[in-house]
């Protein structure tokens, strides 16, 4: 059916383009605020007292909290060692005990100019490396070693700085008859 002359066509809503999304959006809004309404509900009124204990009369409530005391200017000046104190000992181990040292093995590599480059970076950060060289049936290794060290306490100030350069290390223990 054709229009007549100066009448005007009317085209359905739904056939417009952009009318999908106007929708959408117009139905997120009403979500919206009735979600917000909800909320609004479920608040307590303005008027009603929190729910909680009881509050106490404010008469028995201190209006500053009582300052700290620091005594120990006083005391520490006042106090005394009665009796010296001496160093601890440190036990030596019995004249048949087996005497250990420590190995840190810092890699193993198949070429030499690997390991010297590890070798390289262990000296610059004041170690003391070596590299040895071993052949076994699956060819030859070329291994990187710190120490011995006769002490815990040094095997693990060189572990930590291997560390701390991310540097893997196998701690291997040495037992000297």
């Amino acid at each position: 059916m054709q229009p007549r002359r100066g009448e005007s066509v009317r085209v359905a809503a739904d056939s417009r383009p952009g009318s999908g999304v106007r929708s959408y959006f117009a139905g997120l809004l009403s979500g919206v605020f009735l979600c917000f309404l909800a909320y609004l509900y479920t608040l307590p009124a303005a008027d009603a007292p929190a729910p909680g204990p009881e509050t106490a009369p404010a008469a028995s409530v201190p209006a500053e909290p009582p300052k700290p005391r620091f005594d120990f200017y006083t005391m520490l000046p006042q106090q005394t060692l009665e009796d010296p104190v001496e160093p601890a000992g440190v036990a030596s181990p019995p004249a048949g005990a087996i005497a250990e040292s420590y190995l840190l093995q810092a890699g193993s590599f198949r070429q030499k100019e690997d390991a010297e480059r590890r070798r390289a970076e262990l000296l610059l950060l004041g170690l003391q490396p070596r590299v040895e060289e071993s052949s076994s049936d699956t060819g030859q290794w070329f291994r990187v070693y710190l120490g011995p060290y006769n002490s815990h306490s040094d095997m693990t100030r060189a572990k930590s700085l291997m560390a701390a350069q991310d540097i893997d290390s196998l701690l291997l223990k040495h037992t000297a008859p």
